[in-house]
């Protein structure tokens, strides 16, 4: 069997907002699984930077670890802090800028 979870120990307890550093001027990210219908990536993204609007083919679910994002939506702009959590509807325009350095971890989930 593959190995379905990656960058991680199996059976040991960690921190994942550990797992990614805020770097001065950067968007650093680590990918922890991608298959066909999900894909669950860490980022740690420095203040003032971010990702231009895109959109992806399943929801995605932005749980924000530490810090402070501003996430846009279909043109509507929503902060999310510490322990919030927002999900962005397939297919929606996006984009994600950091108000603060802040780390996320992101779930896309694809339907079959």
């Amino acid at each position: 069997m593959s190995e379905l979870i990656k960058n991680v120990e199996k059976e040991q307890v960690f921190a994942p907002k550990g797992l990614v550093e805020v770097e001065s001027g950067r968007v650093n990210s680590l990918t922890l699984a991608q298959t066909p219908g999900c894909k669950v990536t860490l980022f740690a993204i420095d203040e003032g930077e971010g990702m231009s609007s895109h959109s992806a083919p399943g929801d995605a679910m932005v749980f924000v670890q530490e810090g402070t994002a501003e996430i846009t939506i279909n043109g509507a702009p929503h902060q999310v802090g510490a322990g919030e959590a927002i999900v962005i509807p397939a297919g929606a325009p996006h984009a994600v800028r950091a108000v603060t350095a802040f780390k996320m971890l992101l779930t896309v989930v694809i339907g079959q």
